[in-house]
């Protein structure tokens, strides 16, 4: 059987990057997903249920957002017990994050045994899990081993004696943004061990068949995204403006834009900035501004502000776009640029609000964070295809 598909469920699903690294990879077809978040799901169902049909919800699931510990109630879930090949997802990972505040105590860290717990009833043949980089860091002040540790020991209880994690950067996977995040892979049949060096082995031949290098720089991904002079106004967004596209300047843009037929982009609206802003932004790019000497030029507290460089990959492209200035245009990155950093290809149309702010933020999931949380699905698709392997 050739075209036989293996089966996956996708757990903590997000907007789909990794869903849709797997239906591109053409190896996997999707049971369910479950994403707790509705705009987040929105974006997942428009995406690959609506207009892929990747995913075969059952009939006592319904195809909307759903709370993990929910589904881990449902008997039916039992019925999938050793039926699956792969569970892929990591629980959301604010609480672990080096970028944000790291806290031990965030209720969001016990969705780790919820998905054990998962993991338990399905006894899937193979198992892909990713977090933050600080998931395999130990807390501050105690003697406590790293959540990954934790993770693995769990695992290996439940059956998955052949286990193993690593950090890997995307940026070394035709990515164009640096981004560390731990991997764990588990398997039943003792090829876990093989899982990273057969990635990093076949990663270059699988971007070369699609015309693209390993290493790819910002400018490379959205210089055919620029503001320039000729806004229009944006098609979903009441006084916002656009732009259609430019000329197609790299072999990643290309890529990017295979699927559309259409001159405007989705989700590229601009930010209103304030004259104070604009200001400032022209400043930081004129002089060629440090995150350091931005600080100590405007005052301000805040350490993250950044300006872009168009010749490396970007810096990893946390929920909130205020953080970086566009390396030549005085402003923040638009949610398509993003969805460009994060691999996510043109014709993928994101759902819900663009921002939000203040309590809503523990709320809402708006486009920016949806890709900011997302795995590449670029980096999925290889994914898909070594894994696809490892179960032959």
């Amino acid at each position: 059987m050739k075209n036989k598909k293996f089966t996956y469920i996708d757990i903590f699903a997000g907007c789909g990057g990794l869903s849709l690294g797997l239906y591109n990879s053409k190896k996997w077809r999707g049971i369910f997903a479950v994403e707790k978040n509705k705009d987040a799901f929105m974006t997942l169902k428009h995406n690959l249920i609506d207009s892929k049909n990747h995913f075969n919800f059952p009939e006592w699931l319904d195809e909307k957002e759903h709370d993990i510990n929910e589904i881990l109630k449902n008997k039916n879930l039992r019925k999938y017990a050793g039926k699956i090949d792969l569970v892929v997802g990591g629980p959301p990972c604010q609480g672990f994050s080096l970028a944000g505040r790291r806290n031990e105590k965030d209720a969001r860290n016990s969705l780790v045994y919820s998905y054990l717990k998962f993991i338990k009833v399905i006894q899937p043949k193979i198992l892909f899990f990713e977090n933050v980089k600080g998931f395999g860091v130990s807390f501050k002040g105690t003697n406590k081993k790293p959540m990954s540790e934790t993770v693995i020991e769990e695992l290996q209880k439940i059956g998955y004696k052949d286990a193993r994690f690593e950090i890997l950067d995307f940026s070394q996977f035709g990515i164009p943004q640096s981004r560390k995040r731990i991997v764990i892979i588990a398997t039943k049949n003792g090829k876990a061990q093989d899982f990273f060096s057969i990635l990093k082995k076949q990663s270059q031949k699988i971007l070369k068949k699609k015309g693209l290098n390993s290493y790819i720089t910002l400018g490379e991904a959205i210089s055919d995204l620029y503001k320039g002079n000729s806004c229009i106004k944006s098609p979903d967004s009441v006084g916002f403006t656009t732009v259609e596209y430019k000329p197609i300047k790299s072999k990643y843009q290309k890529l990017m834009r295979q699927n559309i037929d259409h001159n405007i982009p989705d989700s590229h609206r601009f930010a209103n900035h304030t004259t104070k802003t604009l200001k400032k932004f022209s400043q930081i790019i004129n002089e060629k501004l440090s995150s350091k000497k931005i600080q100590q030029k405007f005052c301000t507290k805040k350490t993250s502000t950044r300006l872009l460089d168009q010749n490396k990959p970007s810096p990893t492209i946390t929920t909130l776009p205020d953080d970086y200035v566009h390396y030549k245009e005085s402003r923040i990155l638009t949610v398509r640029e993003y969805a460009r950093i994060q691999s996510f290809p043109d014709d993928f149309e994101f759902k819900g609000k663009y921002t939000t702010g203040g309590k809503l933020r523990k709320k809402e999931v708006p486009r920016y964070t949806q890709i900011g949380n997302a795995i590449p699905p670029l980096f999925g698709e290889q994914v898909g295809v070594i894994l696809a392997q490892l179960l032959k």
